[in-house]
């Protein structure tokens, strides 16, 4: 399991208080986060409706609910499924690194949305780069011999029949 990241953790913190809009609480990182609530109000920020209904309180379980209705939001929303913290990881504080994690790739995808124009989490994605080549550049690199091909100016290991054997001198 990756160390945990305080910078990154309370950067993720920043981000979801401007996103929506409103202080969080005091706390730890994952006492914050653990109940769902906030995680709920952040997925109806990004993408309304989202999230229908928000458990204030309750038992575990459905506290636990609010967790897995931000899961689904964000795999609508566009987050890979294998970037999705399982919800015992944030609950009951098994992978806390992983939720870091997740909410990055969170914040990542909403660069996908130009309907976002709110405030940015992480690195910006990277634009798509496509080449074309002529057929004529095609075929000027068949031409080359490039040393990946097996040709190292005439050495090679033929003769070289020792292997698994120890080395007599």
């Amino acid at each position: 399991m990756p160390a945990r990241n305080k910078e990154q953790e309370q950067e993720v913190l920043n981000w979801i208080s401007a996103v929506i809009g409103e202080p969080l609480p005091n706390g730890a990182y994952e006492d914050i986060l653990r109940d769902g609530i906030i995680l709920c109000k952040l997925a109806n920020k990004l993408s309304p409706g989202s999230v229908k209904k928000i458990q204030e309180k309750g038992t575990n379980f459905q506290l636990m609910e609010n967790i897995q209705r931000f899961q689904a939001a964000i795999k609508k929303y566009g987050v890979p499924e294998e970037e999705i913290f399982q919800t015992a990881d944030l609950f009951e504080r098994r992978n806390i690194p992983q939720v870091t994690l997740c909410l990055y790739a969170l914040g990542r995808i909403t660069q996908k949305h130009p309907e976002w124009t709110g405030p940015q989490l992480g690195p910006k994605m990277a634009d798509k780069n496509e080449r074309t080549f002529t057929e004529e550049q095609l075929r000027a690199h068949n031409a080359e011999l490039n040393l990946q091909m097996g040709f190292n100016k005439g050495a090679s290991q033929a003769g070289l029949g020792s292997f698994g054997n120890t080395r007599h001198m």
